[in-house]
């Protein structure tokens, strides 16, 4: 994460270090950009790292349209404090007292998550090599989660045969969900060139996924930077 804010904070100050300021006079009809992501969900300590990609049509110079997708994994450990009060109710106490005295430090578990967004983006191009934008982030996210395996073997070990099946009796050990995301971006680009440049993103996104399971809502912020490539007739010409 300090490696992806060290960048963006040097790409702003290549910004404000461009010599040229005039307005931009090449804008390619339509965006490919890839980048190296990071998706950070605080209130379950976890932290994702994957790829970003998105596809835009310029419409005009200060609005454009486009749809991206992301893919995402990580690893964290589920705590009792996670979970809503009517899901620890159908799990007996015994054996949640078990549970707890064979893994204090929660239930671990590896992630996979994808999120796919289309919209609309506003864009402020009065520099040459510089534009900045926001846009709405509205969508959906898929995940999977799969307890790990080394701990039901641990389970099995430290608490008897049988004691992972009857854990995944009560806690799905391999659960997935589909939910809408909604929430807010902004980034800036440096266009070294009409066809080429460098592009660092933020996104704030709140969702309520696995919601049977987890005690309310989460927020997610995703940071994303890499390069884009543009192509495509100019738009500014008439």
């Amino acid at each position: 994460m300090r490696r992806s804010l060290l960048c963006i904070l040097v790409l702003l100050l290549l910004s404000t270090a461009l010599p040229c300021f005039s307005q931009q006079t090449d804008i390619r009809q339509f965006v490919v950009f890839g980048a190296y992501t990071y998706l950070a969900t605080p209130s379950l300590n976890l932290a994702q790292r994957g790829f970003d990609g998105d596809l835009g049509y310029n419409y005009r110079s200060w609005l454009s349209f486009g749809f991206d997708f992301g893919y995402y994994t990580g690893h964290s450990s589920l705590q009792t404090g996670d979970l809503n009060p009517a899901f620890l109710a159908t799990i007996p106490a015994p054996f949640l007292g078990e549970l707890a005295a064979l893994a204090p430090g929660g239930v671990p578990y590896n992630i996979t998550t994808q999120t796919y967004e289309a919209g609309p983006q506003l864009n402020y191009r009065h520099f040459k090599k510089v534009t900045f934008f926001v846009r709405p982030a509205l969508g959906a996210l898929h995940s999977n989660v799969k307890v790990s395996p080394a701990f039901l073997a641990f389970l099995n070990s430290a608490g008897g045969p049988g004691t992972s099946t009857a854990f995944c009796g009560f806690v799905p050990c391999s659960p997935n969900d589909l939910v809408p995301f909604y929430g807010f971006g902004a980034g800036i680009s440096w266009e070294i060139t009409p066809h080429f440049g460098l592009r660092a993103t933020t996104d704030f996104a709140h969702y309520d996924f696995f919601s049977s399971l987890l005690n309310g809502g989460r927020n997610s912020v995703r940071v994303s930077i890499g390069p884009k490539f543009s192509f495509g007739k100019n738009i500014l010409q008439k």
